[in-house]
């Protein structure tokens, strides 16, 4: 509110004549927003002052318009790095400035929105130093013939995959995988309630939590959350499965080396890969953990090829 007044005292003897409509736009010459400069103005001894409340909320809104998230650096199939993509966003300081000096001159039609760059936690250089080495990784195999399942753990891998956890960050999957729903390609399929079989929304990511889950305790990390199935799995050992479910059961675990961590899932016909790496700096200390079984569960279609390379 200061602001405005002084603005306006400043310009008062200077008869100012504000035009009655400003244009905001981006950096692409894009209209972000029209400004009618009545809304924003009050009105004392014939002084127009900016409105600061107005100004906020203007503000919030070509926030909301202009910002573009960033995006990080990934590995895709081939093994290839995908360079990262900053994001923009607005420079409210910068911006509420030019409003001002723009409110006020008479021959100022319009202005560009000021922007700044979001650069990504994760950038090719991060990526590619932490691909070195690897750590923990751990394979689990699944009937792809149930296609409904076979959906659910893609998804779920595609989640979960070029995650970088940084040191002492904690990893959630629930937080990283996000609500499993159908807009976002889920589908019903067989899951465990009560130790009963039943059928449910995203059934079959217990597979990519259990498969992470001995990969990062292979790994040595620090297991924060983890919660076994109401009744045993075919697809790990005995007590080595992590359930979840949003609202529900979580599993997690903290980075407690100094160096980030790279985690990589592949859901490829009738099995799940899922590799934990790290940079040549790192000093882990990996715990023993059981392999899942070589012999294809029973629920396993016998014609799978588990003898497909690993990508």
């Amino acid at each position: 509110m200061m602001m405005g007044w002084m603005a306006g005292l400043l310009l008062f003897s200077q008869q100012v004549i504000v035009p009655e409509r400003l244009t905001l736009t981006d950096d692409k010459g894009q209209i972000t927003a029209n400004v009618d400069k009545k809304a924003y103005s009050l009105e004392y001894l014939d002084i127009p002052l900016v409105d600061n409340e107005r100004l906020h909320q203007l503000t919030d809104e070509v926030g909301k318009r202009i910002y573009r998230k960033p995006m990080n650096a990934t590995i895709n199939d081939s093994g290839a790095i995908v360079k990262e993509i900053p994001g923009v966003q607005l420079n409210q300081s910068a911006f509420v400035k030019q409003f001002y000096q723009h409110f006020y001159d008479s021959n100022s039609l319009s202005f560009e929105v000021p922007q700044m760059p979001v650069y990504p936690k994760v950038d090719s250089e991060l990526l590619a130093s932490i691909r070195v080495r690897p750590i923990g990784y751990y394979v689990t195999y699944f009937n792809s013939n149930n296609k409904h399942r076979y959906t659910n753990i893609k998804l779920a891998a595609q989640a979960i995959n070029n995650y970088v956890v940084q040191p002492n960050e904690t990893f959630s999957f629930n937080r990283v995988v996000g609500v499993r729903t159908r807009t976002k390609g889920y589908m019903s399929a067989k899951i465990i309630v009560r130790g009963e079989f039943s059928e449910g929304i995203g059934g079959g990511i217990c597979q990519i939590s259990s498969t992470l889950f001995n990969a990062a305790d292979r790994a040595g990390l620090k297991i924060l959350e983890r919660f076994s199935h109401s009744r045993s799995v075919p697809y790990v050992p005995s007590g080595r499965d992590a359930t979840v479910n949003w609202g529900g059961p979580d599993f997690s675990f903290k980075n407690t080396y100094n160096q980030p961590i790279l985690i990589r899932a592949h859901a490829m016909p009738g099995r799940v890969y899922v590799s934990i790496s790290s940079s040549e700096m790192i000093n882990y200390k990996p715990r023993h953990v059981p392999s899942a079984s070589d012999t294809l569960p029973e629920e396993i279609n016998a014609g799978t090829d588990v003898d497909q390379s690993v990508p």
